[in-house]
């Protein structure tokens, strides 16, 4: 008898003619990878979603929570606060604001019986400050003298008042003296300015640190921990169109030629601030909330006299500050107040501070060019920016591979009380991981920012509760089948 030896490659085909095909998903899934470790992820972008079937990311919208402070000061006015910053400090906020009166856009028609408009005067930086982030006060600080007195809360009058906005330096390499910088504008370039508590403020040095841009308005730069630089965001034009400009330095003297932000298939609108920031929770992911300005817009009693347009405040996202996920919706809407229809109204301040364990506060100037001109705190729920969504209908959500370091998943989600989420863990190709198969899920439902999820079959059969450890660092995927529900955020732990 003869006998004949196939090619091995060739028996496998003849035994399992899709062997070969899920070997290639397997290998295009490993190049696909995301490495979370234990870090946040918020869903703001397409980063870890590799296919939505009947969801959907929607943005949501912060909610009013109350004045906390009119600019009624003699040094203050009605256009003060649209270059306003916060920041937590420790256990102390601080926040920076301009002082301004702006009395040419002060219409005296517009004003109600028994209003005044402050006088117009010079540009003047101040400071506030917080033990909750919630109820500040303008301490009297002895600096700048106003009118024949030094009582008042000024912190900086010089270069670069109109638009001063520090930062507290997180680079642990950053001297004493410089624990804290500042970056304004004057005559087409931004200066830097240095101080060692956030009071007593000089110029870094004579020369501008950047010039390749508009500057006209807020412009604003910041440590970046993860990637180790300093990056500065500041106002440009780009046929005609405001927008953003980026540029990165090691040691925030000398900077690199600034890039146009990209903002893919999203139509040129006018973005007249920023406020970008790394998100303090994960600071990986770049959120910005721009001023969008409408100048072709004019509403109600106001004119072209008086500046003409109207402005709401967008949300956008980043990984690189260079590519942005712009989204058309409106974050914060100018409402039913006629007043905030002025066309440099609903500016957000540059800042995010928490203020409870479930929420996050930001600010917004209203009432622009009004004696009545103030800042606002509104609310959004701990990374709620934007959501994976399911309605009634329901639906499944199934994410890039990825790899992480930890035990244990905690999620960020809401259910309405007929809904729920399910989940699946797969391994790099799709295919259920034995003991994490969606009809062995928990039905997990509830509203909670930090919910940990318990397999309990999974912990019978392992023995441990600590179901997740034999996957650490291993490819897998994330199947979430989701009715009436929203996914905020997820990490392992």
């Amino acid at each position: 008898m003869r006998f004949r030896f196939l090619n091995p490659l060739l028996v496998l085909i003849m035994i399992s003619p899709s062997a070969l095909e899920g070997g290639r998903h397997d290998r295009k899934a490993l190049a696909e990878v995301r490495e979370l470790d234990s870090r946040l992820e918020i869903f703001v972008d397409n980063y870890l979603i590799d296919s939505l079937k009947g969801l959907e990311l929607k943005l949501h919208t912060p909610r009013r929570a109350g004045k906390v402070m009119v600019f009624d000061r003699p040094w203050e006015g009605v256009t003060s606060g649209s270059t306003a910053v916060v920041f937590q400090d420790g256990d102390l906020y601080r926040m920076y604001y301009r002082g301004s009166s702006h009395a040419g856009y002060a219409l005296e028609s517009l004003l109600e019986p028994g209003e005044e408009v402050i006088p117009e005067h010079p540009h003047t930086a101040c400071y506030a400050e917080s033990r909750d982030g919630i109820h500040w006060s303008r301490p009297s600080l002895g600096l700048y003298e106003y009118e024949g007195t030094r009582d008042n809360n000024i912190v900086w009058m010089g270069k670069g008042t109109p638009a001063f906005l520090p930062f507290k330096d997180s680079n642990p390499e950053a001297p004493v003296s410089e624990l804290y910088k500042a970056v304004g504008p004057h005559r087409r370039a931004l200066y830097a300015f240095l101080s060692p508590d956030g009071i007593h403020w000089k110029e870094m040095r004579e020369e501008p640190i950047i010039t390749d841009g508009a500057f006209d308005s807020p412009n604003l730069a910041f440590w970046d921990t993860v990637h180790q630089r300093y990056v500065s965001v500041y106002r440009d034009f780009k046929l005609g169109v405001r927008t953003i400009r980026i540029a990165t330095s090691t040691d925030f003297r000398n900077w690199t030629p600034g890039q146009l932000g990209e903002f893919g298939d999203a139509p040129a609108e006018h973005l007249y601030t920023n406020a970008t920031r790394p998100y303090f929770r994960a600071p990986h992911i770049y959120l910005a909330f721009p001023r969008r300005f409408h100048p072709w817009k004019t509403r109600g009693p106001f004119n072209q006299a008086q500046g003409g347009g109207c402005s709401d405040a967008i949300f956008m996202s980043s990984r690189d500050a260079i590519h942005w996920n712009r989204q058309l919706d409106a974050f914060i809407r100018p409402g039913t107040e006629i007043r905030n229809w002025s066309h440099r109204s609903n500016t957000p301040a540059w800042g995010l501070l928490a203020t409870a364990p479930d929420e996050i506060s930001l600010f917004v100037q209203r009432h622009y060019t009004f004696p009545t001109n103030y800042l606002e705190r509104m609310v959004i729920r701990t990374d709620g920016f934007m959501s994976v969504h399911a309605g009634p209908e329901g639906g499944e959500l199934i994410t890039r591979p990825l790899t992480f370091t930890g035990e244990n998943l905690v999620l960020n989600f809401a259910t309405s009380a007929a809904g729920s989420i399910r989940l699946e863990i797969q391994d790099a190709g799709g295919r259920p991981l034995a003991g994490f198969a969606l009809e062995e899920s928990p039905l997990i439902w509830g509203d909670e920012i930090e919910h940990t999820v318990r397999w309990e079959r999974s912990h019978i059969q392992a023995g441990t509760s600590k179901p997740l450890a034999r996957f650490s660092g291993k490819p897998v995927r994330l199947r979430f089948v989701m009715k009436d529900a929203d996914l905020y955020s997820l990490r392992f732990r």
